[in-house]
């Protein structure tokens, strides 16, 4: 009798499909963080609504597909890597989501402006968060290919390889956020306390998505190593 679950089909086919099913979910959660800041900094009212709307829609998804893997993965399953990795990983690549939904929400809820001296540092910073999310996409993407290797050979060397090269691309993000903060502790005199404690709180947020990103490729990394 074939099953209904959809679940159950996920891990007939691979152990690593769930996770690929809700880390594709967490990346167009993700990358809609993009056109929420051109809408900002174009003080495009209506648009930032409509990201918000996009990545908090995205963002439920992806925890929904988390809740319901995590209620019916098997107890006992024949997998090269424990039960606990995959949760573990479900929890990491959902925080990706939820801080995308941390910055819509405070953006929606507060109105922000964009210090002109920031506009560009703020797109360029934004864009490489989010270019290091993507990245750790597309290494999940590699785990199928990874456990017909056997986790070992070139498929392993490859992975460990786009693992390195996460790892530079958050290490950019993190000189990034920090330039942007001199930025902004530059114009706080001219910024009133409030704005300059959401803005560093903002930018805080972003250098986590790249954080947690990192954490995804590292837990990856390990289940290569061992």
């Amino acid at each position: 009798m074939k099953t209904t679950n959809p679940i159950a089909k996920l891990l007939g086919s691979s152990p690593f499909k769930p996770l690929q099913a809700q880390m594709r979910l967490v990346d167009e959660c993700v990358s809609e963080v993009s056109g929420l800041f051109d809408a900002l900094i174009n003080n495009d009212e209506k648009n930032l609504k409509t990201q918000v709307s996009k990545i908090v829609t995205k963002e439920r998804e992806a925890n929904e597909l988390k809740n319901n893997l995590r209620a019916h993965l098997p107890k006992s399953l024949f997998m090269p890597v424990d039960r606990s990795d995959l949760l573990g990983m479900l929890e990491m690549q959902d925080s990706i989501a939820n801080t995308s939904k941390h910055i819509a929400g405070l953006l929606s809820e507060r109105p922000m402006e964009v210090p002109a001296d920031m506009a560009d540092s703020l797109k360029e910073f934004v864009m490489a968060c989010i270019k290091t999310c993507n990245h750790s996409h597309m290494i999940v993407e590699e785990l199928d290919e990874l456990i017909e290797a056997g986790f070992s050979g070139r498929e392993a060397a490859n992975v460990q390889d786009m693992v390195a090269k996460l790892n530079q691309l958050e290490a950019d993000t993190d000189s990034k956020g920090f330039a942007i903060k001199q930025q902004l502790f530059a114009l706080e005199d001219q910024m009133s306390p409030v704005s300059v404690m959401m803005w560093y709180q903002i930018i805080q947020w972003l250098g986590e998505l790249a954080d947690e990103a990192e954490n995804v490729g590292e837990r990856i990394s390990l289940m290569v190593a061992s």
